[in-house]
């Protein structure tokens, strides 16, 4: 209906239109900008004027073709900030563009939908990627055959429950992060290296749902958590983090640690490359495992 009615104010020969952008982040923060001078107000959403995005032309192709754009932008403190990109807050936003008609927004029609791409930044502005929905189709797809466990801890595939007490710990720091390094005081509850290879989240403060993986987990009473990467975000004292025990994906971490051999999804006993280049001996039987035994 929104459609047939833009349509119909499109034919009048005088048009009062605009553009509305949306973008809602993974963490759930939604907004809404225009390039009207007013703003406007649909789906429960209020897009600003002033804040300023704008995109090169949006070519709509029809078959699977990949639909990519760019789109430019001010950075300023309540609308998009600089903090929030470099924390990562961005990766993987959705977004909406909609051709609209400023004094009817009833009349409108989605021109773009997808999610962001790469964001560089540059002299108090940004340019960011803009991937259509078919971006997706570029994505490898199929099942990985390795000796290892190819899901992650906790999904579909692996079915365990991580929210358990013995696998999850939530903390408030006592001490400001050293980058990617955290100190932990008075953890005794968990043994050293239960956590490497899993994923630290912060709860709450400046750096409030960011995430990042356990690169190591030294200590058994005070423990140092290191994380591959910075959260490119302030972690203080006072923050609450919650740590997720990590999984190295080898059949005998999946049966002890977790008791969820069942549901292991890696192939341990796949011969390897030096048995399928192997010749035929009569002194002994082929059997599949490693020949350097």
């Amino acid at each position: 209906m929104s459609e047939e009615l833009l349509s119909a104010h499109l034919r009048a020969g005088v048009t009062h239109t605009c553009h509305c952008w949306l973008i809602r982040r993974r963490d759930g923060v939604v907004l809404g900008f225009t390039d009207h001078d007013a703003p406007l107000h649909f789906d429960g959403v209020v897009f600003a004027p002033q804040h300023g995005l704008s995109a090169r032309a949006i070519a709509s192709t029809t078959g699977l073709s990949v639909n990519n754009t760019e789109a430019f932008g001010v950075l300023s403190d309540d609308a998009i900030a600089e903090s929030d990109i470099l924390a990562g807050r961005y990766d993987g936003a959705v977004v909406q563009v909609w051709l609209v008609c400023w004094d009817n927004v009833a009349a409108r029609k989605t021109l773009f939908r997808g999610t962001l791409g790469e964001i560089t930044r540059g002299a108090g502005g940004f340019e960011a990627e803009l991937h259509g929905l078919t971006e997706a189709l570029n994505q490898m797809q199929g099942r990985s055959y390795l000796k290892t466990c190819s899901a992650v801890l906790g999904d579909r595939r692996c079915k365990f429950a991580v929210d358990q007490a013995a696998y999850r710990m939530d903390y408030t720091l006592d001490a400001p992060s050293d980058g990617p390094v955290f100190s932990l005081l008075g953890v005794e509850n968990f043994n050293e290296g239960w956590f490497e290879s899993g994923q630290l989240e912060v709860l709450s403060g400046a750096a409030r749902g960011l995430k990042g993986m356990i690169k190591s987990d030294v200590g058994t009473v005070d423990r140092i958590i290191t994380l591959w990467s910075p959260l490119n975000a302030p972690v203080g004292p006072g923050d609450r983090l919650r740590l997720t025990a990590g999984c190295d994906k080898r059949p005998v971490t999946c049966r002890e640690k977790f008791g969820n051999f069942l549901n292991f999804q890696g192939f341990p006993d796949m011969p390897g490359d030096d048995w399928l280049v192997s010749v035929p001996r009569a002194d002994q039987a082929n059997t599949g495992g490693s020949l350097s035994r």
